[in-house]
């Protein structure tokens, strides 16, 4: 551990907060620790819910997501889904992390699954679209099938989960989606998410990473790391050393 790594786990957080109760206020206290950062570094974005995506642009410079589609469940009709990002495209926001429909793609309706996550990189225009497999719901198959469908169908990112149900990210599901990206060739990103939160889990990811996709993916372009948690840890181990 050195500070120089610290720093640059730092750089790759999505700093969230996801809450039922989530208000201004806390959204307001989101943002400042993001804008303060830990000694000079600061996070790769804040994310919140949509309804709170203007507000959090006007506190800082920072990169602003926000979940659709129904986060999390994704259960419910692909025109609701489309509507809702629709909306989301009219904010100032720079990022969309949206959740497939697990139950059609283990059903096999792969075509459903692609169709949604082509409609939904057309209706956010040029904003990144971050698309959340849940690993922790799938398969090692389903995983790997998700990942290409994805990737195929204009995700700017494939992200492990979206930490609202027990198994978050996984170093096998990190390994697996990886080397779809590395297969595919196409400059995607990825973003490991749910249950993150010491140095060692955060470089388990990073370690993944360097290995399948190389120097070039050790960057907060292509390599995301969905935590609060580990954030204040990181802040922690720094004034250690």
């Amino acid at each position: 551990m050195t500070k120089e790594s610290i720093h640059q786990l730092i750089s790759f957080i999505d700093l969230t907060s996801l809450n039922d109760t989530d208000n201004q206020e806390a959204v307001a206290a989101l943002v400042d620790k993001a804008n303060k950062g830990i000694l000079g570094s600061t996070p790769a974005a804040v994310c919140v819910f949509p309804n709170f995506g203007q507000y959090a642009r006007s506190l800082t410079k920072l990169n602003v997501a926000v979940v659709g589609g129904c986060f999390p469940t994704g259960q419910t009709t692909t025109e609701a889904k489309i509507a809702e990002l629709q909306d989301i495209a009219t904010l100032p926001v720079d990022e969309v992390d949206i959740v497939i429909n697990r139950g059609e793609l283990i059903a096999g309706n792969y075509d459903y699954v692609a169709n949604e996550i082509s409609l939904s990189k057309k209706a956010i225009g040029s904003k990144h679209l971050k698309v959340i497999l849940e690993s922790g719901q799938l398969n090692e198959w389903q995983i790997k099938k998700a990942s290409e469908i994805a990737i195929d169908n204009g995700a700017d990112f494939i992200k492990t989960s979206t930490g609202k149900i027990n198994v978050g990210a996984t170093v096998p599901a990190a390994r697996i989606m990886c080397e779809a990206i590395a297969r595919s060739g196409k400059k995607v990103g990825f973003k490991a998410s749910g249950g993150i939160r010491t140095y060692e889990d955060a470089m388990n990811y990073y370690r993944i990473v360097h290995e399948v996709l190389g120097e070039n993916w050790l960057t907060p372009e292509l390599f995301r790391i969905g935590a609060s948690s580990l954030f204040d840890n990181l802040e922690i181990e720094l004034q250690m050393l």
